[in-house]
């Protein structure tokens, strides 16, 4: 069974470990964590034994560059773009530097809040990893997990994480995850979780301007929202006066430029856009929230090729584009909450022809009382 974000946290704060998993469509894996500035010999040798991955240290971008641990490659080609550093070795109290011993004392000291790269020496044992400013809300991978858990338990941001294998060498999946954990008394948490958690514990979205926006569906007040984590822009236009006492009409609409702009394929797009508008415009209410996607031309250069791989292969373009949308949802739909509460919107009539899609809003402080189909 899956555990809670607070016991994970907990865990950390006291010294332990536990499991870490990122999204099936990704890589598919756990990783044993442990908190770098309580790390062991004996929990580092567990990781050697029972783990058996590489064992390697994540830590935050302003202490990797604090501490001069600069990149191993100049051009990072890996397919989850981990961003190992060159590898280190304590440069005082370890013998060769491979023993469980020595590489925590590399860790603890790498983790001090007083260290400074005089301490260290390179190539090492010690393999450091750099995660993402924004952490999980950037990049939903292991390295920026484990960091996020830390700070979000108060302490140093950085971690010991050890992919977790059978036996045989093959990759751990979920369910033997799940086994191992409940055999060494290890909490199972995901990066999915941490998305969440963070999402709904804080404030990512800053209104930047309005105006008022008479269109052909309607007179509209137009918002614009910007994030901490990127330069995107999302749109919320607004319809009515907006009271958290009544239901709103809601459309969230996730930005696909081609599709919108030149109605390129077969489904959504200009069209959804357009009568999602005039049902908002008609309504007492109604907030047509428009969630930007592309923040960059090598995105929008993405963005079309992805149209020549829906023309070429329809069903291959289908399924890349559903593990997209699994991929994204925790992200999206809490910039979408955060956005939509500043607004004064908390009970939504959502505006979809696939209501599982947004099932998952109601764990951002929202209350989804109707769906209303898009007609």
């Amino acid at each position: 069974m899956m555990s809670t974000i607070e016991e994970a946290i907990e865990t950390l704060k006291k010294g332990g470990m536990l499991i870490l998993v990122d999204d099936e469509d990704r890589e598919n894996e756990g990783d044993l964590v442990a908190a770098g500035e309580h790390i062991t010999p004996e929990q580092i040798a567990f990781m050697a034994k029972k783990a058996r991955g590489l064992i390697c240290l994540a830590l935050s971008p302003e202490h990797c560059d604090r501490l001069g641990f600069r990149p191993m490659v100049s051009k990072n080609t890996a397919p989850f773009g981990t961003a190992f550093t060159v590898s280190i070795d304590a440069k005082e109290g370890i013998t060769t530097g491979v023993s469980a011993h020595d590489r925590a004392v590399t860790v603890r000291k790498a983790c001090s809040p007083d260290a400074k790269p005089s301490d260290f020496i390179s190539p090492g044992h010690v393999f450091p990893l750099r995660a993402r400013e924004g952490g999980v809300l950037v990049r939903a991978g292991q390295t920026e997990g484990s960091v996020d858990l830390c700070k979000l338990a108060g302490l140093f941001p950085g971690a010991v994480i050890c992919e977790i294998m059978n036996e045989d060498g093959s990759m751990m999946r979920l369910d033997g995850l799940l086994k191992f954990g409940e055999k060494h008394g290890f909490p199972v948490v995901t990066v999915a979780s941490i998305i969440a958690h963070r999402l709904k514990s804080e404030n990512l979205v800053e209104e930047k301007a309005t105006a008022e926006l008479p269109t052909d569906f309607g007179f509209f007040r137009i918002k614009a929202y910007t994030t901490k984590l990127n330069e995107r822009v999302h749109i919320a236009l607004v319809h009515g006066e907006v009271s958290k006492d009544k239901p709103v009409l809601v459309r969230v609409h996730r930005a696909n430029f081609p599709q919108d702009t030149f109605a390129v394929g077969t489904g959504g797009g200009r069209e959804d856009v357009e009568k999602a508008l005039r049902m908002v415009g008609k309504a007492e209410s109604g907030i047509f929230l428009y969630l930007n996607r592309e923040d960059s031309g090598s995105e929008l250069v993405e963005a079309l090729r992805k149209v020549s791989a829906t023309r070429n292969s329809p069903k291959d373009a289908l399924e890349v584009a559903v593990r997209e949308e699994t991929r994204m949802t925790f992200r999206d739909f809490g910039i979408g909450a955060q956005i939509l509460r500043s607004l004064g919107a908390v009970r939504l009539r959502v505006l979809t022809n696939n209501p599982k899609r947004f099932s998952g809003l109601q764990g951002f402080g929202l209350t989804i009382e109707e769906f209303v189909p898009l007609t």
